[in-house]
């Protein structure tokens, strides 16, 4: 049993990749200590005096210390600047968690959130081309937590970041699509890495399913392949990056 109450393993990528299911999935397993919400978004947020950081309302989303792992899912801190090396200074033995989706899809998902919860208000096509000029407005200056539905897809010079500041073993990549077809696998690799022992294989499900409404945009053969485009060169570092996960 461990003695040390801080958060040892956190999810911390990418949105619209699968976190939300695994974050549930995790939450039936006895042997760790889940946050009470699934995104506590602590190390993105901006407001906290992070020269003298008071981790005391960080903890307090956690059950009360008991030995198990605790663990959490924001799935922002991987894209939020300064976020993991926050993460880092709090404890640089933390065990990070990060499912991958096709980045298209992933903006596509995206996208769709922010349309169908009202943040967005203009189509899929000029978001994902002139729309992008809009993270040069915001703070800090090129990241925003709606409209980075392009820039979240940059996969590789995200892990590059990580890995300079984790070691490799530290980290555990995996593949949403995986997640949804073979969850028992995914529970299995995310036991191991934390060190658990194995457990039942859990029932499939789907978790969080994107709302049904009538959406202003379709994803066409356009947009697939300017996107496509756009990621060619991040996704081939990626795959030269992930060649012996």
């Amino acid at each position: 049993m461990s003695e040390d109450p801080r958060v040892s393993f956190i999810i911390i990528g990418v949105q619209k990749g699968g976190t939300t299911a695994l974050f549930d999935y995790l939450s039936d397993q006895p042997d760790l200590a889940l946050s009470r919400v699934k995104e506590v978004h602590f190390f993105d947020d901006e407001a906290r005096a992070w020269e003298r950081p008071d981790y005391t309302d960080y903890h307090a989303q956690f059950p009360p210390y008991d030995g198990r792992p605790r663990g959490e899912a924001t799935p922002i801190y991987l894209y939020w600047p300064s976020s993991l090396e926050r993460i880092r200074a709090y404890n640089p033995a933390a065990k990070l968690i990060v499912l991958l989706r096709d980045p298209v899809q992933r903006a596509w998902s995206h996208w769709r959130m922010e349309y169908a919860r009202g943040a967005e208000t203009e189509p899929f096509a000029w978001c994902i081309r002139d729309g992008r000029q809009r993270l040069f407005a915001s703070a800090p200056w090129g990241h925003h937590r709606e409209f980075s539905y392009v820039e979240r897809g940059f996969y590789a010079e995200q892990l590059e970041r990580l890995f300079s500041l984790f070691p490799r073993e530290q980290v555990l990549i995996r593949q949403s699509e995986q997640l949804r077809s073979d969850p028992a696998s995914i529970l299995g690799d995310v036991r191991r890495f934390l060190g658990l022992r194995e457990a039942p294989a859990p029932q499939p499900r789907e978790v969080h399913v994107g709302r049904k409404m009538n959406y202003p945009s379709t994803l066409t053969p356009e947009d697939v392949a300017h996107l496509r485009e756009v990621y060619r060169a991040d996704q081939l570092r990626l795959r030269a990056l992930l060649e012996d996960e």
